[in-house]
């Protein structure tokens, strides 16, 4: 009888040791629309309906913020809203990009913008996670480009550098404020 529990406890190691391997052809992830490869790629490939949405899941599920998702995807920052955070996002909405000088966004979608661009998404990044009511009428915001930005409370409106918070929805791994405006990091 012992053998008997020495040979299933073998054969269950060794199933478990195999179906690990890295090197496994089969690195794929099964979600509600079938199954994603995600050998190679960090957290942002992953998507479940049983956790809570991390920033980046929470913007793609956006039908109002595809133009920041484009940017994001252009400059190839997903992981960093994906990861573990925390992390305070203002995310301007389609409307917000749309009051930019005419031709502003394409030009800055253009591969030799990438790192303006890039530094523009940054910009709009906080680390921590920064709730409505810990965001203080003066208050200077550390943002991620190594920038402060201005808080300003008036009654139950608070806005950042002048765009206006909209909304707040919280995520996994820290908080996003929906905008109305695109914040542009000042000039180096």
């Amino acid at each position: 009888m012992k053998k008997n529990h020495f040979l299933i406890l073998s054969l269950a190691v060794s199933f478990l040791l195999f179906s690990c391997n890295p090197d496994s052809p089969n690195n794929s992830v099964a979600t509600t629309g079938g199954s994603l490869d995600v050998s190679g790629q960090s957290q942002a490939a992953i998507d479940d309906d049983l956790s809570s949405k991390n920033i980046l899941q929470i913007a793609i599920g956006s039908k109002d913020h595809t133009t920041l998702v484009a940017g994001v995807q252009a400059v190839a920052i997903e992981h960093v809203l994906a990861n573990n955070g925390p992390l305070t996002v203002f995310a301007p909405n389609n409307a917000a990009f749309e009051k930019l000088p005419e031709g502003t966004l394409e030009e800055l979608l253009k591969p030799e913008n990438k790192n303006k661009l890039k530094r523009i998404i940054t910009y709009h990044a906080a680390p921590g996670t920064y709730k409505g009511n810990m965001l203080k009428d003066g208050m200077n915001l550390f943002m991620a480009t190594g920038d402060n930005t201005k808080i300003k409370v008036e009654g139950d409106a608070v806005t950042v550098n002048g765009a206006k918070i909209l909304g707040t929805v919280d995520a996994s791994n820290g908080v996003v404020h929906v905008i109305d405006t695109v914040l542009l990091p000042p000039e180096k």
